[in-house]
């Protein structure tokens, strides 16, 4: 760390001002198109979507520059590195006032943006100068410099109307440019530059720089700085056009009330530096959040008209914010994000002072990502949904995940501090002064933890811990079941929807199939390591219950022939929470078995689980025949020849066994205390080769069988129209649970890389006979022949997905006791324990995205070319390289599998005494 002993107060305060200053035009300059971009859609006729992604382009430049440019600063001083992004954005905002079309406007939009990645050099220059009790304080003044945005919008509306957009351009480029050389000649450099100049000493590398950048912790306050500034500098550029729409104001006037918002959200950011300092920035972080919560809420309730049927008739009254309350919302939200845009970089020089340039680049350029994705979302939002207030919903979702992420890592924090002393404290507050503590820990040992937990002793496997282990599965297996059942069940429920009067194209269908398939596997990421962090009872309860969510939604959605497409769309991706919950799963059970029944304990949780999607295809065009749930479920949907549906069922027949099974695992499932990690711990998995190849792999065969389980009914229906092809489809997500189910053992003989081999060869002729049978589809018997084919590809899926599994906990312990060979035998076990658990629940997720991919590839290959022939050779094109992935890592001579899988090496090599 720098000295600062020797840095006089005149020269911190020029450095501060001159930056604030110069950061100031830098900031009007990069929000320049919140106000001439209103004027450049009336010109060129832009959509919502189109003038967002121009508003938001320079937003990209400015957050992804950010990185570098504050790397550079450590290097070679913010003097200079500042001075040069300031010349290099005036020239792109001089040239953006030739530009005649869309096109070339978003080009040198790019360049203009770099106007905002001045924000990542002006923070590490100035904390160079300051010892770190007044870091936050100094810093906060020189993030004030966004009320460069209010400059924008008081200002620039009037040269607008006098002069035209190209003149405000012009200008600010101008006043951009002598700022540069006035900054050049006013300001002197850092002192470490000087310090590192007089001693001879070279600056860090960029790699050395960017060491931070693996913790946790560095990505969390990037998610702060997404919302309490990506968020202000999208509402900074949303605003005017918002007032102009919801309003009817003029753009001076729109530009004048918008200003309401930047300018506290500016000027107030050195007031939140000054309360981080002297409070600390954990209780401003959670004000910031608190307040945001409330005030996003109000601002997200759109007009509504309410008839209620009282006594005497109807009573009529509508609810909506006049402009007078949403000026004063909108000024305490800016106000209370200007306190935590503060409090996130009071964090930066404390935790990091060697790394402020890097550390506090990735932060801003997350933050200001939020600035360039939120206005392109808030548009997509407002052509989706035709509601206005959309915008506010989705930043009341972000800034809800921002506070519950802290305050878990906050209790994560204290508990870690706390230590023992925290397992002493009383269930309940009240009961402090009435139960000691031998009462206390006589409760905790009967609790559903598992403190010792040792599956590798076989007297302690007999004993009891292959009871426990067994009722622990059988129950994972029902949730897993109802999750794989409400994940798919669009792919019936799209089937009928024309039948019942909604007249959506085949590629909207192919659309609300595949996307449960693209929410599913993102959660899977996420999910795959929750289990270490919450514990396996908890989650797996708490994920079971979440699919009421769209299931209650769908039930509701299908009754009315007039919900928005909208709606589906949500719903849709809702049901993702089904396709999330089998990371856990397998996570969490492959912690109880011991190896040598880990690879047939995960094929019967993962294979009976995966029988959700055969169980919905078959039982769903049973219930919505008739009206099981009779009036509660609702009146019927009567089709064109007069029959009857209750397409509701669909949702609401998993409602009773979601309840139940929620109560099973929350009963009956236990946590294992040894199974405990934080996310850096298990984050271990993303320097591991073998995680990726996995991934590949895993994609290969459970993505396939999901993908074709959610496109097959919808790709034999098109196919086949003759053929009433929803009677049978069902049958190939069952062979393939089944064969998983089944097969485990193959793999725990023959070895998981020999199995997977020949599955994948397997696959390349069941798909080459699809294409044969899609070939000859009008000649008699075709359809058997397409359906026996992909009842042998689902079959061949199902043989993979378990002989991919049982590899990955073999694969890391030999790789462990590689990387670690120092570490004592039980240390080595536990760590391949964790990271296989780790990377069976990544691998899950990335492989589910084929339940996005596989139906939308099905869906632009028949609407480019009319039939599914080009996604299918895709699909066997990525089967060859699979099988030769498998080939050149692990089965062949010299591979990492060939001696274990043939008896010449132990497969265990870490004792199983350990």
């Amino acid at each position: 760390m720098q000295d600062n002993s020797q840095v006089k107060p005149g020269q911190q305060h020029k450095a501060l001002g001159m930056s604030t200053f110069a950061f100031t035009i830098c900031f009007a300059v990069w929000t320049i198109f919140s106000i001439i971009g209103i004027q450049i859609k009336e010109d060129l006729g832009l959509s919502d979507t189109q003038f967002g992604l121009l508003v938001g382009t320079p937003i990209l430049t400015g957050s992804l520059s950010r990185i570098f440019l504050g790397i550079w600063t450590d290097q070679y001083g913010g003097r200079l590195v500042f001075s040069l992004t300031m010349l290099a954005a005036a020239l792109a905002t001089f040239l953006l006032s030739w530009a005649d079309s869309y096109i070339v406007m978003l080009i040198a939009a790019l360049g203009v943006g770099l106007a905002g990645g001045s924000f990542a050099v002006g923070i590490a220059y100035v904390s160079k100068w300051y010892e770190q009790k007044r870091q936050g304080t100094a810093l906060g003044i020189f993030g004030a410099g966004n009320v460069g945005a209010a400059v924008t919008k008081l200002l620039a509306p009037m040269v607008l109307v006098a002069y035209g957009w190209t003149s405000v351009a012009q200008l600010w480029a101008a006043v951009l440019a002598i700022t540069a050389i006035v900054f050049w000649f006013a300001t002197e450099d850092d002192p470490d530059i000087r310090s590192r100049r007089e001693s001879g000493e070279k600056p860090r590398s960029a790699l050395m720089q960017l060491e931070p950048l693996k913790n946790q912790q560095v990505w969390r306050f990037a998610l702060y700085y997404f919302f309490v500034f990506g968020a202000f500098v999208a509402l900074a550029l949303w605003l005017p056009n918002y007032l102009i729409n919801v309003y009817g104001l003029d753009i001076k006037t729109a530009g004048l009330l918008a200003a309401a918002y930047s300018i506290p959200a500016s000027l107030f950011r050195a007031y939140g530096g000054h309360l981080s300092d002297r409070y600390g920035a954990r209780k401003v972080m959670y004000a910031t959040f608190g307040v945001s919560l409330i005030c996003l809420f109000m601002l997200s309730y759109p007009k509504t008209d309410y008839i209620i049927h009282g006594i005497e008739g109807p009573i009529a009254f509508s609810t909506e914010m006049g402009l007078v309350p949403f000026v004063v919302a909108i000024f305490i939200l800016g106000f209370f994000m200007s306190l935590g845009k503060a409090a996130v970089y009071k964090h930066i020089p404390v935790y990091y002072p060697e790394n402020v340039g890097s550390v506090g680049g990735l932060v801003g350029m997350i933050g200001g990502l939020g600035g360039f994705v939120l206005p392109i979302a808030f548009g997509a939002m407002n052509d989706l949904t035709g509601i206005w207030t959309s915008c506010y919903m989705l930043l009341f979702a972000l800034v809800g995940v921002a506070l519950a992420w802290m305050h878990f890592s906050v209790r994560q924090m204290e508990q870690r501090a706390v230590g023992k002393q925290l397992s002493e404290l009383p269930e309940f507050p009240e009961m402090e002064n009435v139960q000691d503590a031998a009462v206390h820990r006589k409760t905790h040992a009967q609790s559903k933890l598992l403190e010792e937990w040792e599956p590798e002793d076989e007297e302690f496997w007999a004993d009891k811990g292959a009871k426990i282990a067994q009722r622990n599965l059988w129950i994972s297996i029902p949730c897993l079941l109802l999750a794989f059942s409400v994940w798919l069940v669009w792919s019936v429920v799209v089937a009928k929807l024309p039948s019942i009067g909604f007249n959506y194209t085949t590629d909207q269908l192919f659309w609300l199939a595949a996307l449960p398939g693209l929410s599913g596997a993102t959660l899977r990421i996420f999910y795959s390591f929750m289990v270490p962090i919450f514990g396996g009872r908890l989650w797996t309860t708490l994920t079971t219950l979440s699919l009421m969510i769209p299931a209650f939604g769908i039930g509701y959605a299908v009754q009315n022939p007039e919900t928005p497409y909208f709606i589906f769309l949500t719903l849709a991706l809702l049901c993702g929470f089904g396709g999330g919950n089998f990371a856990s799963s397998m996570a969490n059970i492959s912690f109880f078995f011991p190896k040598r029944q880990k690879g047939n304990a995960l094929a019967l949780n993962a294979g009976l689980g995966n029988a959700g999607v055969s169980v919905m295809q078959f039982l769903v065009p049973i219930v919505i025949t008739a009206g099981v749930f009779g009036a509660i479920g609702g009146e019927p949907q009567t089709l064109e020849d007069g029959s009857q549906m209750w397409m509701q069922n669909a949702g609401f027949i998993w409602i009773p066994f979601i309840l139940i099974s929620s109560a099973l695992a929350w009963f009956g499932m236990n946590d294992i205390a040894s199974a405990k990690a934080s996310f850096s711990e298990q984050a271990v998995i993303f320097q591991r080769k073998h995680n990726w190849i996995m991934c590949f792999l895993y994609t290969g065969t459970f993505g396939s069988f999901i993908g074709y389980s959610a496109g097959f009914p919808l790709l034999s229906k098109i196919a086949f129209p003759d053929v009433d092809s929803l009677k049978y489809v069902f049958l190939g997500p069952l062979v393939g649970a089944v064969s998983r189910a089944a097969t485990g053992w193959i793999s725990d003989k023959w070895g998981g890389g020999r199995v997977t081999f020949w599955t994948f060869l397997l696959m390349i002729a069941a798909v080459a006979g699809v294409l044969y049978f899609l070939g000859i589809k009008d000649q008699e018997g075709a359809f058997w022949g397409f359906f026996a084919m992909f009842m042998l590809l689902f079959f061949a899926t199902g043989i993979g997905n378990a002989s991919t599994f049982q590899m990955i906990p073999i694969i890391m312990r030999k790789e462990v006791g590689r990387l670690m060979p120092d570490l004592p035998a039980n240390e080595q076990l536990r760590n391949a324990e964790k990271e296989s658990a780790a990377i069976i629940g990544f691998t899950s997720a990335i492989a589910a995205y084929g339940a996005f991919f596989i139906p939308k590839a099905y869906g632009s290959s028949i609407s480019m070319t009319g039939t599914p022939n080009a996604a299918l050779w895709g699909f066997l094109i990525f089967y060859v390289a699979c099988a030769l992935v498998t080939w050149n890592y692990y089965t062949r001579r010299g591979s990492l599998l060939h001696d274990i899988e043939r008896g010449k090496e132990a497969a265990v090599p870490i004792p199983a005494t350990a």
